[in-house]
């Protein structure tokens, strides 16, 4: 078997501000193998978006963080790495397409020559290789009149044609692993799904590794192999997607099951929210940080760090009582990736 593309162990980032220390990611593992496609889902402030920042530590020069654990990335540890190192992997070996492109797009260089200074970075080419490259990936990422439209600059495009611009300029440079952060979420449906559509043919044709961040298990059921849930900074259940929507085993995962709106002509079903807010996590505390706002929460769940469980195949849960839930989960319609 081949080694783990990307192996995260005891992963820590906390954030420190003038009056307390905030712990955003607090002990999480996982890996991903080479071409696998791995979903982290959660709701805002559950730790997804800090896990990949870390990885890339791809915080702001003010930001005072404070991080722990490794994050390898074809056996190198980023965390420990150089910064020339973290030069070469940032863009190169790894891509990353953010949730609004309009502010990770230089707003007065043409995109072409924006994607051409990308790819002249990383590779050892000439600019006018480095352009010819860039109205390459624009007609592959489906811009309409590629050669003509390198020229503009990003407001004269829509907000799903900028998002194109920037999977062009993730996938540049040919990575092994991209990272998808809410790259769909503020796009209407039918452009949501050509972006799906699109990332899913990428990834066929390219080979490469995807962590997709979001809140929809809509999205996330549509490109990955394998979905992670977070909560409050901690992992709460890991499973193969068709496996954790059919029956999911935490009672946070099986909350978030049941929030995914279904289109039934025959039952209109309210939707149950889940009560309560997600905590600031200050300190180490123990017991479940999810027990405050679970139905099936018992006196353990207070005091102790719940266990790993494992129920199956690759399907593991962080909670006590794991797989005593109420039964399968609700089916989760997925988002068809139309084509483009």
């Amino acid at each position: 078997m081949s080694p783990p593309l990307l192996e995260i162990e005891d992963l820590h980032c906390s954030f420190l501000t003038p009056r307390r220390e905030v712990r955003a990611v607090d002990g999480v593992t996982f890996s991903m193998d080479p071409g696998e496609s791995l979903g982290v889902v959660g709701e805002s402030g559950s730790g997804k978006t800090v896990t990949a920042l870390s990885v890339l530590r791809l915080f702001g020069p003010a930001s005072k963080v404070r991080l722990s654990g490794a994050a390898r990335f074809e056996g190198v540890d980023l965390l420990r790495a150089s910064e020339s190192h973290l030069r070469k992997v940032r863009g190169g070996r790894i891509g990353v397409v953010f949730q609004d492109p309009l502010t990770s797009l230089d707003p007065v260089v043409a995109v072409g020559e924006q994607i051409a200074e990308a790819i002249r970075l990383h590779k050892d080419v000439s600019r006018r290789e480095a352009k010819r490259r860039s109205v390459d990936l624009l007609e592959r990422v489906g811009i309409p009149d590629p050669g003509g439209r390198a020229d503009d600059l990003p407001h004269r495009f829509s907000g799903g044609m900028r998002q194109r611009i920037m999977i062009a300029m993730a996938i540049s440079c040919d990575p092994q692993l991209l990272i998808a952060d809410e790259a769909t979420t503020a796009l209407d449906a039918t452009v949501q799904a050509q972006i799906l559509a699109l990332l899913l043919d990428l990834r066929r044709d390219l080979g490469m590794a995807m962590l997709v961040i979001s809140h929809d298990l809509g999205v996330v059921a549509a490109l990955c192999d394998t979905v992670q849930v977070m909560y409050a900074g901690r992992l709460a259940e890991r499973a193969p997607t068709r496996s954790l929507l059919d029956a999911a085993a935490h009672p946070y995962t099986e909350a978030l099951v049941r929030l995914v709106p279904k289109l039934d002509d025959r039952v209109h079903t309210r939707l149950r929210p889940i009560p309560g807010q997600p905590p600031v996590v200050l300190a180490a505390a123990p017991g479940c940080r999810f027990a405050p706002r679970c139905e099936r929460s018992i006196e353990r769940c207070d005091e102790h760090t719940p266990p790993l469980v494992e129920l199956g195949p690759d399907h593991s849960a962080w909670c006590w009582k794991a797989g005593e839930g109420s039964g399968p989960s609700q089916p989760v319609e997925l988002l068809k990736a139309g084509s483009r």
